[in-house]
């Protein structure tokens, strides 16, 4: 026998064996989905179960008791009232919500964001419980949870990092030490936070102290954990973020960016893609970073790398959010994949439906988040009932709501009414088509954010580009804006006067034409 051959034979046997085995895990791994239960409410329940419903799959939508005759309940299949209110005792119940899979016969979850979508324990007794959770391992969403254990699970990778502590502080000299070798001004972060709670920017160590005391009493109340970091604070930054999408054969690939920069209380109002800013090769730069950053953690499922770019636009790993954002609807505009669909095809065990090389950006995509807000009193949440809800239509007009005209808006969840969404063939295109979806975008009985989200649109440093995070204390002033209950009590008026010169012109009419006047024609009344 010919040693060489027998070892090309042995090596080929062994090739073979290697992908029989993976031809089998695979197989034992993929499972159709058939009925998935929707653990979220609003807008995103609805976006999850429409595309799922066009795969052919069933869903179970849970509501709280105020949430009963809203959208998501009726789109789907079924419906389970699983509390009172208040997230705590309904869509944060993940008990509750695991025992209507089980009594359902639900094969997989759908978190959405928020409430449960991020927490590892959940994700754990989800697939401890034999349902497919759709989202990451939660040995992922816990690394990635924690701001010092995300930072410290990519230092290997060399993904640029802004310079700061890598743990965890709670002693006030130790970190103030730490303060003065990174140099002022500061940024302290809670470790487990995010939306902006428990974050203090401080300027000087006279300041230090208090900042301190403050980041992590408000860290404890909104977390339940008090520990904090220290980073370099990048005084005007940008805000952009990377759509990543792993599977469970080892592919990660990025759908490119989004700029998130213009924000109020550290949360985002208006995104779009791809960024204005960008070259091609920065764009590759932070793309492959972003895939780092999954590897960094054995990611699968559909995910986003944020990151800060000062004014040299160098760029600096922020945090990674472990489930699908507000904003996913610009990249599947940009590119033309169905995020959902992809996660629930991930989740059944199969690969991307696509290699990076296949992805190219198509177009631009501007959205704006429609909040329940008062643009003149610091932005701060409404409620009330939606007396007119009256969407804009057109091409290149995409809304994601999850209320209707007449249905009140909750106290105890977030103020964001819907998603407004356009596209264009390019930027100049989308921002003009946003500007036109909102002046159609009729809205009456609460205040909310669309007259500040045209500011926005018609400001020169955004229409140039040259914006970062500071939009609003930049440039925001609130005589740049009418309060819109000012422009729905012109609208009262105007009508009122029309009235008046309407009856004042009848009475000078013949007996015809006020015979006709008190005609029952439902177009009589109509037009009077």
């Amino acid at each position: 026998m010919n040693l060489k051959n027998f070892r090309i034979d042995l090596r080929s046997q062994t090739q073979l064996f290697k992908t029989l085995m993976t031809i089998q895990t695979s197989a034992l791994m993929q499972k159709t989905i058939k009925r998935i239960l929707v653990a979220n409410r609003g807008e995103i329940a609805l976006r999850v179960m429409r595309s799922a419903r066009e795969l052919g799959i069933e869903t179970v939508a849970v509501f709280s008791e105020v949430d009963r005759k809203s959208p998501h309940v009726r789109e789907a299949d079924f419906a389970v009232c699983i509390g009172q209110a208040p997230s705590a005792a309904s869509y944060l119940r993940g008990d509750k919500i695991i025992e209507v899979c089980k009594e359902y016969e639900v094969d997989a979850i759908h978190p959405g964001y928020g409430f449960l979508s991020e927490n590892a324990a959940f994700a754990k007794a989800v697939t401890q419980a034999g349902i497919i959770f759709i989202g990451p391992s939660p040995e992922a969403i816990e690394v990635m949870g924690s701001k010092i254990a995300a930072k410290n699970a990519v230092a290997a990778r060399n993904i640029p990092l802004v310079p700061g502590t890598k743990e965890a502080i709670t002693d006030i000299e130790e970190a103030k030490r730490k303060a003065e070798e990174i140099g002022y001004p500061i940024l302290i972060k809670a470790s487990a936070g995010g939306g902006g709670k428990g974050m203090r920017i401080v300027e000087n160590s006279q300041e230090f102290e208090s900042q301190m005391e403050r980041a992590v009493s408000e860290a404890v109340s909104a977390f339940g954990d008090g520990a904090v970091f220290i980073e370099k604070y990048i005084a005007s930054p940008r805000h952009i973020e990377v759509q990543i999408i792993g599977d469970h054969h080892g592919q990660i690939a990025y759908l490119f960016e989004r700029d998130c920069s213009v924000q109020r209380r550290h949360q985002k109002v208006v995104e779009e893609a791809p960024s204005a800013v960008l070259t091609p090769e920065i764009r590759k730069a932070m793309g492959e970073c972003a895939i780092e950053v999954g590897r960094a953690c054995n990611y699968y499922g559909a995910g986003t790398v944020e990151f800060i770019m000062d004014e040299q636009l160098n760029f600096y790993f922020l945090e990674m959010n472990t489930r699908l954002q507000v904003e996913h609807p610009v990249t599947e505009l940009i590119t033309g994949i169905d995020l959902v669909k992809e996660q629930i095809n991930v989740a059944e065990g199969k690969p991307l439906t696509f290699k990076q090389e296949d992805l190219k950006i198509q177009g631009h995509a501007m959205e704006i988040r429609v909040y329940a807000e008062d643009s003149h009193n610091n932005f701060l949440p409404d409620i009330g009932q939606l007396k007119t809800y009256k969407p804009p239509q057109g091409a290149g007009i995409r809304l994601d709501s999850g209320y209707e005209e007449g249905m009140e808006i909750p106290i105890h969840y977030d103020s964001m009414l819907a998603k407004l969404i356009t596209y264009g063939k390019d930027r100049e295109e989308a921002i003009q088509r946003m500007i036109r979806a909102i002046d159609e975008f009729t809205i009456t009985g609460v205040q909310t954010t669309l007259t500040f989200c045209k500011f926005v649109m018609q400001h020169e440093a955004f229409l140039s580009g040259q914006f970062d995070t500071k939009f609003i204390e930049k440039y925001f002033q609130l005589e740049a804006i009418k309060p819109e209950t000012d422009a729905e009590g012109s609208k009262i008026a105007a009508a009122f006067v029309a009235h008046l010169l309407e009856k004042n012109k009848a009475t000078q009419k013949t007996s015809v034409l006020e015979n006709e006047a008190a005609s029952t024609s439902n177009w009589r009344k109509n037009r009077v």
